[in-house]
């Protein structure tokens, strides 16, 4: 089969989509990975062949540009993406006016780049399926002008496929001149443009590709496809030190790339979180962005400060991880029997973080309640309460019982053969 592999320009949501584009290409499938020309050196590091089309356009300068019309991101959800875990707004009129915004805002800005260039593609490359990430509208688009089928691969919980679930739930209860429904317009436009009708399958695939496990996972009524999430964040290199067992309990620490590289820096007191960590008898390995190390204070022994390390190598040496609940790191870590303290702030984080807790796999602190001592003494009970490391243990062992991304590669054969048109 001819696959095709479409995302919106951002690195993360690539290294998730990775190792099933592997999976693929070692069955013997032809893959082909497309994204603005400034994801092509991402992708061609991974041992993937990259197309790139339209121009590039960066979705966080986008989206900083626009939050009149998309919310701002640091600050939670997006409208109205945000009524996946707040019942209480799912009010047409809430949900009507934030998916103008959202399609005006961030799908339209995002993918208009990419759809002529993509169709283009697509038409002449005859592709079999498409595997889209849900931002990536201009994969449906894509697939349908050539008759492919198409699903979407996820890079966290279906915040989108729920939100689509509520709002076709709430429209259905209006008056037919009041059912107005900006997300298929914008995509019946390109159907006009390019020759086929729209169909709703457009806007969450004829299936998805979740990689979380059922514990951690957020579904609609769609078609859901699990494959068990198997770790990728781009070159890595194993340190010396990592390669020695730790002397004690190794503690790691994250807060993630994008607080630093998109926002403003991290939000929560670290300085303080690492002094009162570095009480505790553990060794501490903490990843601080260089343009960050100056507001630490003097480090004891005990305390280890890298700008990077390849998490999926660090996680199953420690005893404990602090994170901020991002869905890869969060994944990572969970492969392993390793209790987990998520300090979550948006978007999917404060859900999996108290999914994780809820799991009883770790515990969870909001970052507007981080302090030094809370996060000490969680830290502290997850190294000295056994449940919370059996709680783990069950968790990784979910994990290894879903399919691996070769064992998926059958049921795409046969999906893709029951959905294309051509």
């Amino acid at each position: 089969m001819r696959i095709l592999v479409a995302l919106t320009p951002e690195k993360s949501f690539f290294n998730y989509l990775a190792p099933v584009a592997w999976a693929l290409r070692t069955a013997g499938h032809e893959v082909r990975v497309a994204s603005t020309p400034a994801m092509a050196a991402s992708i061609t590091q991974a041992g993937l062949t990259a197309v790139p089309v339209g121009r590039d356009r960066d979705p966080w300068r986008v989206a900083e540009a626009n939050q009149d019309e998309i919310g701002d991101l640091r600050g939670g959800v997006a409208e109205p993406y945000d009524v996946f875990d707040d019942p209480d707004l799912a009010k047409w009129e809430y949900l009507k006016a934030g998916m103008a915004d959202a399609v005006r805002g961030w799908h339209r800005l995002t993918n208009f780049p990419m759809i002529a260039d993509l169709v283009g593609f697509a038409r002449q490359w005859e592709p079999d399926l498409v595997l889209w990430e849900p931002l990536c509208y201009a994969g449906p688009i894509a697939a349908k002008a050539c008759g492919a089928a198409h699903g979407r691969l996820l890079w966290g919980i279906d915040v989108f496929g729920v939100t689509r679930e509520i709002f076709l739930r709430c429209k259905e209860k209006q008056p037919i001149e009041e059912q107005s429904d900006p997300l298929a317009d914008w995509l019946a436009s390109y159907g006009r443009k390019y020759g086929f009708e729209f169909s709703e399958d457009m806007t969450t695939g004829d299936f998805t590709v979740d990689q979380l496990p059922k514990s951690l996972r957020l579904e609609s009524d769609l078609e859901y496809v699990p494959v068990q999430y198997v770790a990728y964040g781009g070159k890595a290199v194993v340190p010396k030190w990592l390669q020695e067992k730790p002397k004690r309990p190794r503690v790691g620490l994250t807060l993630g790339s994008t607080a630093t590289e998109h926002f403003n820096g991290y939000n929560v007191p670290l300085a303080e979180i690492i002094d009162s960590l570095s009480t505790l008898d553990i060794e501490l390995v903490a990843t601080v962005t260089e343009s960050q190390q100056h507001l630490l204070n003097d480090l004891p022994d005990n305390v280890r400060i890298v700008p990077y390390v390849p998490w999926h190598a660090l996680a199953p040496t420690c005893s404990v991880v602090i994170h901020h609940a991002g869905a890869a790191t969060l994944a990572t870590t969970a492969r392993h029997p390793v209790p987990q303290l998520s300090l979550h702030y948006h978007f999917d984080q404060p859900f999996l973080a108290r999914r994780l807790a809820e799991h009883g796999a770790g515990l969870e602190i909001h970052t507007t309640k981080a302090t030094g001592g809370n996060v000490r003494e969680s830290v502290r009970r997850l190294l000295t309460e056994p449940q919370f490391q059996l709680r783990a243990k069950a968790l990784a062992d979910e994990i290894h019982a879903m399919p691996s991304p070769v064992e998926l590669v059958p049921q795409l054969e046969a999906l893709t053969t029951k959905h294309r048109t051509r």
